[in-house]
């Protein structure tokens, strides 16, 4: 069942922030672009979905690109990701090709009630909004309706083609591009990520000097000898032990992150191969089976650990298991729930895993959307629980030493394990590499000023940093720590304002031109709801069919807190004989504060036009 979509035209306001990116320092209004369809791409640097529709979005672009004019609106979630520096490494790191608006205040993101990232909005060549699509996976929708649209405003006479406001900025040329992470091999050298040139670099032991290269330097696929196999925006590398190597036929595995496969490099020959994922984003099904037939999503960092190599796979909230000689996937830990939960390792909610450590019997994740320190544990009768060491959800964050309980990081993204035992946070949106002890519980900061920290590597007494916005690998020195005494930051986006009682919810699915919902086998709708507190929801938890039902929130106890909605949407071809089928599915965390004096309605869209 899907809401009444709204169709009155309403204009769309014009766009506010404080600087243009790739437009030659030109502020763009939306009255010179008439004639022109434009896509509004709400996204922030640091969400994993957001990375992902920048990918979705290129083909669109491509086959658009006389009629339509994209244009990123960068809508902060953390402090770091509204900064000048950081957006515009932002940009070149993911290879924006658009003109991006920075909205540090989340002013445009509030005039077009955007509620999610990443928001997708359709404005037509007379300017009225006709389209928005939360989450991602909308990219065949998004094409029918701009078929339509074209067809619709070519007959109109209101079409303007050609033309472009999108101007390249400069690139810099360095010996590695936004490197993500790095390894020590058997023999001292070194392997790291040079992520945006596509790649993998073995470098001597100095950290410095070049020995050879894995990857041609652009985006792709493709196996075969190292100078011409190619990645796509590679982070993670595990080095498997000498007897899984034999076995396997390679020494390392890669996360191909944007290419969501696994690739296996063989030190001996220099031979890249793919050895786990299908190229394909998981977007639900499968999560276990051959290797090479399961879909991955973003897997960001690997490890070997309890006989396995683990997989941080961001795109989810999940960790996968990879075994490298039976060649199987399987999901380890996570429920593909965004958030901070923790327990038995299957029931655990994790936030874009996007680092590991592996210390004995314990696994060390930088949890990166929850400024988090996460634990992995044997439980002693063959399965994992889930603990959190420091952080405390997905909305707070900051930079705070001091006891763990009260200590802030801000999207930590590596983790190492210092000699002595105590840990190692690359705490990336602070620039600060930060200091866990175990026996003591303390937080405290080993660095400061450091340009998006990402990777760490121990090896003897000395700590190398992958400083990815700066293009290299540093030396630490971790004998020294000082005490930082930030303060704790919520997340921008502001809550959703609601009354306590009862709550009309509804999620909004309207299938795009030329398809149905597709309730052949069933329901072709699902709809899932919880609350962190879950006290916060005194009724209509659970899961159902209905994409609308009544809420219940909680007139007494916690007056603020997160509604988590999974939604899902099947809908097929409705004239082809043989219909192509396609699953839309969208996650919001939405926070809420209660107030006597709030809307009793909350609807959120996930395709076409609220109500």
């Amino acid at each position: 069942m899907t809401s009444t979509p709204r169709r009155a035209r309403v204009r769309a306001p014009e766009l506010a922030g404080d600087r243009w990116l790739n437009t030659g320092g030109r502020a763009i209004r939306l009255d010179e672009l008439r004639g022109r369809i434009v896509l509004l791409d709400f996204w922030t640097s640091g969400c994993i979905n957001c990375l992902h529709v920048l990918d979705e979005l290129r083909p669109l672009e491509e086959e658009f690109a006389d009629v339509l004019v994209t244009i990123g609106v960068h809508s902060p979630k953390f402090l770091h990701e509204g900064e000048g520096a950081a957006i515009e490494a932002a940009v070149e790191r993911y290879g924006v090709h658009h003109p991006v608006l920075n909205d540090p205040d989340l002013t445009t993101w509030s005039q077009y009630a955007v509620k999610a990232w990443p928001t997708l909005v359709l404005i037509d060549p007379e300017g009225y909004v006709v389209h928005v699509a939360a989450g991602e996976g909308h990219a065949e929708a998004l094409r029918r309706v701009l078929t339509e649209l074209v067809g619709v405003h070519q007959d109109k006479g209101t079409l303007r083609r050609g033309g472009s406001p999108y101007v390249a900025g400069e690139q810099r040329r360095t010996t590695l591009r936004f490197p993500a992470k790095a390894v020590e091999l058997g023999n001292g050298n070194l392997l790291v990520a040079d992520t945006a040139h596509h790649g993998v670099v073995e470098l001597a032991a100095d950290a410095e000097t070049v020995l050879r290269r894995f990857g041609s330097g652009e985006r792709g696929a493709a196996d075969g000898p190292g100078e011409t196999a190619s990645f796509t925006e590679p982070s993670g590398i595990a080095v498997l032990p000498t007897e899984i190597a034999a076995q396997a036929g390679y020494h390392v595995v890669v996360a191909d992150t944007a290419g969501h496969l696994l690739r296996g490099l063989n030190l001996d020959t220099g031979a890249v191969s793919t050895v786990a994922g299908t190229g394909r984003q998981w977007r639900g099904g499968a999560d276990a089976g051959p290797a090479r037939e399961v879909d991955l999503t973003s897997p960001w960092d690997l490890v070997w650990w309890d006989g396995t190599v683990l997989i941080a796979m961001a795109g989810n909230h999940t960790l996968g298991a990879f075994d490298p000689v039976a060649a199987t996937v399987r999901r380890f830990a996570g429920t593909t729930v965004e958030g901070l939960r923790d327990g038995p390792a299957d029931e655990a909610f994790f936030a874009q895993t996007s680092g590991f450590a592996a210390d004995g019997d314990r696994l060390w994740i930088a949890d990166a959307e929850t400024s988090a320190l996460r634990t992995v544990d044997r439980d002693g009768h063959g399965g994992h629980t889930v603990g959190t060491a420091v952080g405390t959800g997905l909305f707070s964050f900051g930079h705070r030493d001091g006891p763990a309980a009260e200590a802030l990081l801000q999207h930590p993204l590596g983790v190492a394990v210092l000699p002595g035992g105590a840990i190692a946070i690359a705490d990336t949106y602070n620039g600060a590499v930060r200091r866990y002890d175990p026996a003591t519980g303390e937080v405290s900061t080993l660095a400061e000023g450091l340009a998006e920290p990402s990777g760490l590597l121990v090896r003897g007494d000395e700590v190398l940093v992958v400083e990815s916005a700066a293009h290299r690998l540093v030396p630490l020195d971790a004998d020294g720590t000082s005490s930082v005494d930030g303060q704790a930051h919520a997340v921008l986006r502001p809550p959703s304002v609601l009354t306590p009682g009862e709550l009309e919810f509804s999620v909004v699915f309207t299938p795009p031109p030329g398809e149905k919902l597709d309730d052949r086998y069933g329901p072709s709708t699902r709809l899932e709801v919880s609350a962190s507190p879950p006290e916060l929801l005194a009724e209509g938890a659970g899961v159902g069919t209905d994409l609308r039902r009544t809420l219940r929130l909680a007139r007494s106890g916690p007056t603020s807190g997160v509604l988590q909605v999974v939604a899902q949407a099947a809908s097929c071809d409705s004239a082809a004989e043989h219909p192509v089928c396609r699953v839309t599915r969208q996650d919001w965390g939405v926070p809420v504060r209660l107030d006597a004096d709030g809307d009793g309605e909350l609807h959120l869209v996930m395709a076409g036009l609220g109500s």
